[in-house]
């Protein structure tokens, strides 16, 4: 049997399934169908689970779409327009409004999809079908939502009394007016003029207003009913993401594109497209964005930018594994949109044309400027609107989410069979070939990937031989190794090269080691130390010996090599990082980045970008999406280490403040995710905040990580009172805090493929281990103030709010000074603080008479950590400023300030801790313990010892 035959009689069989099942539920309606119209259903059936499984679950559905005549009009619009508005004003609560949007949106997507599936409509008219509908949806439940809550709060106005109303930003192919069939849609809010509402009893702000009626929206389509769903909405391109507030009014909104716009947030709004408001507001929105979006100038800048987009997506592509991916693959659907927003945001600024939204009229309007060819332009549109084509057809098959080509045989032959093709292979030749002329077009504006194919060092006897180990003794001794090194090398070598031996490696990969381990052998030999180095790479290779791109990556890439070895030479630890994770290895491809670490203050908003990429719904790939960017920024951190370009104090500030970029992330995630759920705690209902805190202790609350720390926090709330959440399945506010506090340990400290994130410690909180999760500010006080020891008002010390709204934060502080400014005995402080640290000292020391523990031995760091926290509790009482800083070098500055100790000795106190704190921060570096031989720091430790004794008069 032909292939061809073999794919109708799948299909004949699948759609005979499917239509016996509608048969069985709809007696009644079968009568109303014409043969022809059966058999039309039957194959449409066979092509799409989505219209099947709609039809067969919604009585009558099949028979409302051919009675209603829109199977057969190309233009559907005023149709849709005049039905959702009658449904709408018959709408009678929010439950029905959802009711309506779902029956609504699936009725009228399965007419477009049905269309296209039988080849009765042109790729052009789902886009327009499907983006009109996405936008009807979008601005009659916002109206009618703006009623409704009208109705219960007032009218918002703006100061001179004009009634203000929500905009909304529809961003991506929504925002072209290109929208695939079954997309997120990425949205903005915003609002002209900050104000009250007026004619209801109580007022309320119009941030407060806007801020529950962007809530209602988005649940009126992304929440889950017995209906399913309208769309998934994504909220995480506004400003400042899912840290930022959900609206923000025109002012502040300009606010943050004037000063902390960043690239990838001018390319995402090139097609932003404003909907609700009104004319006015649409125009004055889209017109105040524009300058951040086009430069006056011609802009070659934006080209830099988006192949740095595009080389992170390739990243992603490779780490994922993704495969047949006519979205983000090379020559995908990204690289056309690549290609058209280039030339926007380089020329837009000078050329007003450019500054369109629709992806297909950029092309046109490129072409007739003469900055692409009528042949490029030929090829970018067909090849665009064919990966289109193929994109919309695998949406339609289950309205899933999807660019990547199936797997399965029956949705491969319902692709084939729409398209036209004979067999699989025939359409998958031809969509790669259409990929490779678009990346083709590219490559000529954007720019390739770089390569360099030349053979970097003539092979090896070592790698291709099988040498004796006197042969191997001599032809290492040309590299300087002695008879016991070379042995040493060789027993490694031959280890590695039996392991690789009995690996399942396909033919590509075989042939890129047989070229890689060469060049790689060669370069280890001219190492300092190629003894140690090569047992740390071949860690790596054999983590990657079936990932054949990552070895590719290492053959092309001679940079990358460069830094591989360079940063596993100089520390054990980067080389387990890479070895544990090898996605990171694409790091090595910009030596840029990878030895420049994002800026303090940028972490949040680098972390808030990297997230975007992942869909909302996978919380899986959230877990792992959060653990790669947490390995990235520590590699590029260590490898600026390694280059001796930061400081030790700047170390800890890097790793500190990405330590509270991934809290900040984890916190916003886990609220998303019970907020679903369960609503919000109905005591922050009205302020927009979400009324919880992270305390860091410890080095993360002296701003003192290092490379291998983990996190010692304490969650707080500010639910005082009985109340239950907002939400569909509504729990008790104080439940809702401890499950919030559940699950942002969970998603630390989930073990992924890509590892935990951050090992977290919570028996700092009150009761220890005992105690709630998480538990009210004033039960915090309370405990603190009847029940904690000395030594936990010694770790209040070095505590800050690493994350929380301004009011929860203000009372942290507050009752934080009032423990530490308690009035003292001091004998009885004394006494307390030495006993906490002999008992310390006996607990976690374990040297011997040779050895010098730099934290536990006595002149040590913690020595030095009990004698600040001693200070600050004997004295905050009469110094408040003693209380200012949680790091030990500023509390000895604060104590010099304060004429406590002197000058000299701050100095000397703050020499000693430095430098003990550097050395261990060198061992960690090398995979070391801060252990050391006992005949180092004697002078440091002198100085500590001898304060000790003085601070606390031990004889």
């Amino acid at each position: 049997m032909s292939t061809e035959c073999q794919i109708v009689d799948v299909l004949a069989d699948t759609g005979s399934m499917y239509w016996q099942r509608w048969c069985e539920r709809n007696e009644r309606g079968l009568a109303l169908l014409s043969a022809e119209q059966i058999a039309q259903s039957q194959r449409v059936f066979s092509l799409s689970d989505f219209i099947a499984e709609s039809c067969i679950n919604n009585t009558g559905l099949l028979n409302d779409i051919w009675q209603s005549g829109l199977l057969s009009q190309v233009s559907r619009t005023a149709h849709v327009e005049a039905h959702l508005s009658e449904l709408l004003t018959a709408c009678d609560s929010e439950p029905a409004l959802l009711r309506t949007i779902r029956k609504f949106r699936r009725f009228h997507m399965c007419i477009i999809a049905w269309r296209e599936l039988l080849q009765l409509a042109q790729l052009t008219e789902s886009f327009t079908h499907t983006s009109h509908l996405a936008d009807r949806l979008i601005e009659g439940a916002l109206a009618w939502l703006y009623q409704l809550q009208c109705k219960e709060q007032g009218t918002p106005v703006n100061p001179e009394g004009v009634k203000q109303q929500l905009v909304i930003l529809a961003m991506g192919k929504l925002g072209g007016g290109e929208l695939n069939f079954s997309s997120d849609i990425d949205l903005i809010f915003t609002y002209p003029e900050a104000g009250e509402t007026v004619g209801a009893g109580r007022t309320v702000t119009n941030q407060k207003f806007f801020q529950r009626l962007g809530q209602r929206l988005i649940a009126a389509l992304h929440q889950v009913t017995a209906d399913g769903f309208a769309y998934r909405v994504d909220m995480r391109l506004r400003p400042f993401g899912d840290s930022g507030p959900l609206v923000m009014s025109f002012n502040a909104f300009e606010e943050y594109y004037q000063n902390q716009g960043r690239d990838w947030e001018r390319y995402a709004m090139v097609k932003a497209r404003a909907l609700g408001g009104n004319a006015e507001t649409r125009v004055e929105l889209e017109k105040m964005l524009r300058p951040f979006i086009y430069r006056r100038y011609v802009d070659f800048s934006a080209i830099d930018a988006l192949r740095n987009m595009k080389a992170m997506i390739k990243a992603d592509v490779r780490r994922k594994g993704l495969k047949d991916n006519i979205k983000l693959g090379s020559g995908g659907i990204r690289e056309v949109e690549f290609v058209a927003q280039t030339f926007q945001l380089i020329r837009g600024g000078r050329e007003p044309v450019l500054q369109i939204k629709s992806l297909l009229a950029t092309l046109k309007v490129l072409q007739s400027l003469g900055e692409i060819s009528a042949e490029s332009y030929t090829v970018l549109t067909e090849s665009y609107c064919y990966l289109r084509q193929v994109e919309n057809i695998l949406q339609q098959i289950n309205d899933t989410q999807t660019q990547t080509l199936p797997q399965s045989a029956l949705d491969r032959s319902r692709l084939i069979s729409v398209l036209g093709y004979a067999d699989w292979d025939s359409f998958y030749v031809h969509v790669y070939q259409v990929m490779a002329a678009i990346n083709r077009e590219f490559s000529q504006v954007i720019g390739g990937d770089d390569e360099d194919n030349e053979e970097s060092q003539p092979a090896l006897d070592l790698w291709h031989l099988e040498l004796s180990t006197a042969e191997v003794v001599t032809l290492l001794a040309e590299y300087g190794l002695t008879q016991q090194d070379a042995q040493t090398f060789a027993q490694d070598l031959n280890h590695f090269k039996s392991d690789y031996a009995r690996k399942t490696v396909g033919p590509r990969g075989r042939q890129t080691i047989e070229k890689l381990l060469p060049k790689l052998l060669f370069s280890i030999l001219k190492a300092d130390d190629p003894v140690a180095l090569l047992p740390r790479i071949i860690a790596l290779l054999l983590k990657i010996l079936n990932r054949t791109a990552y070895l590719e990556l290492l053959v092309e890439n001679d940079l990358a090599l460069t830094q591989l070895l360079r940063l596993c030479g100089a520390s054990p630890m980067v080389a387990k990082q890479l070895s544990s994770h090898p996605i990171l290895l694409d790091e090595l491809l910009v030596p840029s980045h990878l030895y420049h670490p994002t800026p303090l203050h940028e972490y949040r908003s680098e972390l808030r970008q990297f997230m975007l990429r992942i869909p909302e719904e996978d919380q899986e790939q959230q877990l792992e999406a959060l653990r790669q960017f947490k390995q990235t920024q520590l590699l590029r951190i260590a490898a600026t280490d390694i280059a001796g370009e930061l400081a030790l104090m700047k170390v800890s500030d890097h790793l500190t403040w990405l330590a509270e970029a991934v809290i900040d992330n984890v916190v916003n995630l886990a609220w998303q995710q019970l907020e679903e759920k369960h609503g919000i705690p109905h005591n922050v209902v009205e302020t927009g905040e979400k009324g919880f805190a992270v305390v860091a202790y410890g080095k993360l609350g002296g701003i003192e990580l290092g490379y291998g720390s983990d996190l010692d926090l304490v969650f707080i709330h500010n639910c005082e009172t009985a109340g239950m959440t907002n939400g569909a399945k509504e729990i008790d506010s104080r439940q809702f805090y401890l499950r919030l506090a559940q699950r942002i340990i969970h998603i630390f400290s989930t073990r992924t493929s890509t590892g935990i994130l951050y090992e977290v410690d919570m028996r700092l909180r009150p009761s220890g281990n005992s105690g709630v999760l998480a538990c009210p500010v004033s039960r915090f006080l309370d405990y603190q103030s009847k029940e904690a020891w000395t030594w936990e008002h010694q770790s209040l010390v070095r505590t800050r709010i690493v994350y929380g709204d301004k009011l929860i934060q203000k009372r942290f502080n507050e009752v934080k000074r009032s423990i530490l400014a308690k009035p003292r005995d001091t004998a009885e402080l004394q006494k307390q603080v030495v006993e906490m640290r002999l008992k310390m000292r006996n607990h976690l020391l374990n040297v011997n008479a040779e050895q010098f523990d730099i934290k536990q031995s006595a002149g040590g760091i913690t020595d030095i950590e009990f004698m600040m926290q001693y200070i600050v509790l004997n004295h905050a009482a009469q110094i408040p400023k003693l209380q200012l800083w949680p790091d030990n070098v500023r509390i000895i500055s604060r104590c010099v300030a304060e004429g406590l100790i002197s000058q000299t000795l701050g100095a000397d106190l703050t020499a000693s801790y430095c430098q003990m704190r550097d050395e261990i921060h060198r061992l960690n570096l090398l995979g070391k313990k801060g252990i050391v031989a006992n005949s180092e720091f004697t002078a440091q430790r002198k100085v500590v010892t001898d304060y000790w004794q003085q601070l606390f008069a031990v004889g």
